[in-house]
């Protein structure tokens, strides 16, 4: 078993011995699932999708100002 702290962010470093079993490099995404008994499951995401969805969600930070939330706001 590996420990690490939780940061009043509610960030944790993930053991290098778990990032390298599991593959985890810098860049990659996780998902986080809570089960029935309350146990964390994290999952790394292994999908090219994720690098296309990634790419776009970049390209449409020019939409997210906030003019445009008050131009769209009642649509």
């Amino acid at each position: 078993m590996e420990l690490a702290r939780v940061t009043a962010k509610g960030q944790a470093t993930i053991p290098k011995r778990i990032r390298e079993a599991a593959h985890i490099r810098e860049g990659d995404m996780l998902a986080f699932e809570l089960d029935s008994n309350n146990r964390i499951i994290i999952k790394r995401i292994d999908s090219p999708i994720d690098a296309e969805l990634s790419a776009v969600q970049e390209t449409l930070s020019e939409w997210s100002s906030l003019q445009d939330e008050e131009a769209w706001r009642g649509l």
